[in-house]
């Protein structure tokens, strides 16, 4: 097995259940080794099946894979690999730290590895002080912190960590990024599952937006808004009509304050042709400022181009799992 192959490498994985349902289309994906990577889409969009197809937990209808360099749905591509589901069953019953050591017996774990590794790992993930507590007095945001424990112990190569700050507050959440940088520090791998976009924002080196088990677009930021910008315009005066002639420059245009307008360009070598035709219809412009998008932004209109185009998606499905920013 080599490092020099990608952590995770797909070509036209598909998944069709018993009635003929399918929940992944054809998903082709490559994810470099170290590389903190955002899996993102609407509701039904074949994440949790496609996971689920990499970790060999479902069998694939067509199409083939590789963790690690291993073909998946083989002991050898998930020695490696750790997990931590959205909705993971606890031992209750259990203390934080004897839940671990458990957990590092199934990993294979010496005993002295386990006893060197899991006092560590419990305080970077918060729970120093709960670490002889049961886990039946654990909230469900420390419940998620000490699952995210377990898919590190071992030290693997590549995670898989879907809906990781799920019932997180902001600490929690700052917490669980900044186990997730020690981690990829580390040379893991982290593909990361999260309707929070604003996490998956700064957090992840790259992105994938999923439609129906298919990639639509995937790189980074930048390279996914692809000269898309947002403008924030400061005028003289703002009129109805001129808020209706701005739709023919951008769209999602909005007046945000008795003088100001912002919308989108879908390139940003519109901006000179615009501020002329603005001057050329008698508007005084005090200031033109371009912002950043935000990955919510993009998600949104990637996936909205991809629908106007007919690309796979169902009229009643939400663009967005929740609205979190």
């Amino acid at each position: 097995m080599s490092d020099s192959q990608p952590a995770i490498q797909t070509f036209e994985l598909r998944k069709v259940y018993d009635g003929g349902k399918v929940a992944v289309e054809g998903l082709t994906l490559t994810v470099g080794r170290g590389e903190v990577f955002g899996y993102l889409g609407p509701n039904g969009a074949g994440k949790t099946t496609s996971i689920k197809m990499m970790l060999g937990l479902v069998g694939p209808t067509a199409g083939s894979a590789s963790i690690l360099g291993e073909p998946i749905g083989t002991t050898r591509s998930r020695k490696r690999v750790g997990f931590l589901p959205e909705h993971f069953r606890f031992h209750e019953w259990m203390r934080a730290d004897e839940f671990l050591d458990l957990h590092g017996q199934l990993y294979g774990m010496s005993k002295a590895d386990r006893k060197a590794r899991i006092p560590g790992l419990i305080e970077q993930v918060g729970l120093a002080e709960s670490a002889q507590k049961r886990l039946s007095t654990f909230s469900k945001g420390m419940l998620q912190r000490i699952g995210l424990a377990m898919s590190l112990l071992h030290r693997p190569a590549l995670v898989f960590l879907d809906e990781p700050t799920s019932g997180l507050d902001p600490f929690g959440r700052l917490l669980v990024r900044d186990v997730i940088r020690a981690a990829r520090a580390e040379g893991t791998t982290v593909f990361l599952n999260s309707h929070l976009l604003s996490e998956v924002e700064v957090t992840c080196d790259r992105v994938a937006f999923i439609r129906r088990g298919q990639v639509v677009r995937s790189g980074s930021i930048d390279e996914l808004a692809g000269g898309v910008v947002r403008v924030k315009l400061k005028l003289g005066q703002i009129t109805p009509n001129l808020l209706n002639d701005l739709s023919d420059w951008g769209e999602r245009i909005e007046q945000t304050d008795e003088r100001e307008v912002s919308m989108m360009l879908s390139d940003e070598d519109r901006l000179p042709d615009m501020n002329a035709w603005l001057v050329g219809q008698g508007v005084r412009v005090y200031a033109i400022a371009q912002q950043p998008l935000s990955l919510e932004e993009l998600f949104v209109t990637i996936m909205k181009d991809d629908q106007a185009h007919g690309n796979g998606a169902r009229p009643s499905e939400p663009i967005l799992e929740e609205q979190t920013l």
